[in-house]
């Protein structure tokens, strides 16, 4: 199947912080990207792209936890203006595209897509690309920070100050996300996982099924009610094609298996917005994941490999 985005508008909100993080340097990300071409490779497959620049917000801090929670004040600012930036370009019939910054910043994201899609009566779907679950709380976390917590922050556990960003708790359910890719999961998350029911296709189940079975099954069941969110974190992928991310976990996808990842999503025609998370500079190796993490992207948008005649479209 063949979906043209030719005219589709698109906008990218850059969100420059590493708050939310263990190491310094997501906060550079979304520069990696445009000079890794985003914007130019995006428009040349007939995309109206709009670039917003970086919103704006506090400094990291650089502070221990308090009470479990590292920089929350700090975090749940970010995250407010992510939300109203990204609930803007929805309202305006645009797709947006958040360039992060750290991965904490999916609350704010996936909170705004979560309010269109009720005020739009459609249903939601997110796929969660990551080598890490991201379902740690304040009682469990190992560390404090809260990029290991917006998936539980967006399904209502959490403070107030986070769960509450959108305007309904929880902002969206467990049944709604499929996560890819996973491969490192703290030892209470895992069992907090487990007693949500969420819907993991961690990098076991890859291996023994293929990636091609794991989309299948991740993408089963859209209809032209779904509108599809893409969080795409760039440690989902094996370090040794793309270094550049502060918790590198060996044993991602490959190269074709993230493209096939990324192709099969293009081909619902679904892909309503898009995070591009953790991607760090200051780990990466003259902006290569960078140029990695658009080529995947082009791919999410129409790019394909594919030569033979599709028997599908």
């Amino acid at each position: 199947m063949s979906i043209d985005m030719s005219g589709r508008e698109v906008a990218l909100i850059g969100v420059p912080t590493d708050v939310g993080a263990s190491d310094r340097g997501a906060s550079m990300g979304p520069e990696a990207l445009r000079v890794a071409g985003l914007r130019e490779r995006l428009q040349a497959h007939g995309l109206v792209v709009h670039d917003r620049g970086n919103l704006s917000g506090p400094a990291n801090p650089w502070l221990p936890p308090v009470e479990g929670y590292r920089h929350l004040a700090e975090v749940a600012e970010w995250n407010r203006k992510a939300h109203e930036a990204v609930h803007a370009e929805l309202t305006a019939g645009r797709l947006p595209i958040m360039l992060g910054g750290d991965h904490c910043l999916g609350i704010g994201s996936i909170s705004a897509v979560a309010r269109h899609c009720r005020e739009t009566g459609r249903k939601l779907r997110v796929l969660w690309l990551d080598a890490h679950a991201d379902f740690n709380t304040s009682a469990i976390t190992p560390t404090g920070n809260i990029h290991g917590m917006p998936v539980a922050c967006l399904c209502g556990f959490g403070p107030a100050e986070l769960t509450g960003i959108g305007g309904q708790v929880p902002a969206i359910s467990p049944k709604w996300i499929r996560q890819i890719g996973i491969r490192s999961v703290d030892a209470g998350e895992k069992r907090f996982v487990h007693e949500h029911d969420l819907e993991v296709f961690d990098m076991r189940f890859i291996d023994e099924m293929g990636m091609r079975h794991a989309m299948e099954l991740a993408l089963a069941t859209l209809d032209e009610r779904t509108h599809l969110h893409v969080s795409f974190d760039v440690d989902f992928l094996d370090p040794d094609i793309a270094p550049g991310v502060g918790t590198t976990v060996p044993g991602g996808p490959t190269y074709r298996e993230a493209q096939l990842c990324m192709e099969m999503i293009a081909d619902t025609g679904r892909l309503g917005s898009l995070d591009i998370v953790e991607l760090n500079p200051a780990c990466d190796v003259r902006n290569r994941t960078a140029a990695l993490a658009v080529d995947l992207v082009e791919s999410l948008f129409g790019k394909s490999t594919l030569m033979r005649k599709s028997s599908r479209g």
